[in-house]
């Protein structure tokens, strides 16, 4: 064990408990958060997403599934993802979608979901921030159209994708639909789909022993050279290197 690691597990364990990651994003109005257990049960959830449910307090949200707390399609939506989470182990960045704000009305945020394991290193449950994208006056039908590109590149980064093919499945132009991205992300949209893509291979390179050049192709790089060029001049380092690092003792 490393140094840092050993640094790490000692200050966790001088804790009493988790940290009060709740009562963190209390304080934080545009952000929902929560924690689930492996039947999709919040187990804990911040201030905002108990008042846009309409619930009286945190407490109350507790023992609850996505089914029970949002009205339909939201909460089945939302439990089929956590249901994909923990079977296949890996998260979700950058997911545009509807979620339910106060007073009942509909607005569009961005959701990152990982899963949380315990301490024998299998899936326990699901852990996530919602951040909201908009203020009421904002066109939701322009969301609506970028969610179903946005949602076309995470399902198919492995395959050949262009960035006019993209713009039309939104409705836009090439270059609205690259501000659009920049508006969102804060990168270019060709940038956007490097990131998808790179981020899927570090979790493969994480999670499993596949061959760097399968790898290369399940992410959507036609020769391992190219993915390596790209992952390096992404993460600092080359995807052997990377893979390496997250398994030295």
């Amino acid at each position: 064990m490393t140094l840092t690691a050993r640094l790490r597990k000692a200050f966790l364990e001088s804790l009493d408990g988790m940290p009060p990651l709740d009562s963190l994003f209390d304080g934080v109005p545009d952000i929902v958060f929560f924690i689930k257990d492996a039947q999709g049960r919040y187990m804990a959830v911040n201030e905002t997403l108990a008042s846009r449910c309409g619930l009286p307090d945190k407490s109350a949200a507790i023992g609850l599934t996505a089914e029970q707390l949002f009205p339909p399609p939201l909460g089945e939506g939302f439990a089929a993802q956590d249901r994909a989470i923990l079977k296949s182990g890996r998260g979700i960045r950058d997911h545009l979608e509807l979620h339910l704000y106060a007073g009942g009305r509909r607005g569009w945020c961005l959701t990152f979901k990982e899963p949380v394991r315990g301490k024998d290193g299998r899936i326990a449950g699901v852990c996530g921030i919602s951040r909201d994208l908009h203020g009421p006056h904002d066109r939701q039908e322009d969301f609506a159209a970028m969610s179903k590109a946005l949602d076309h590149i995470h399902k198919h980064f492995d395959e050949p994708l262009r960035l006019p093919q993209l713009a039309e499945m939104a409705g836009l132009s090439v270059y609205q639909f690259d501000q659009r991205i920049r508006a969102l992300f804060h990168v270019t949209a060709g940038q956007y789909l490097v990131k998808v893509r790179i981020d899927a291979a570090c979790e493969r390179l994480s999670l499993s022993k596949e061959p760097i050049a399968q790898i290369a192709l399940g992410c959507g790089y036609s020769d391992q050279s190219a993915f390596s060029r790209q992952f390096k001049q992404a993460v600092g380092i080359s995807p052997l290197a990377y893979r390496k690092k997250l398994h030295a003792p």
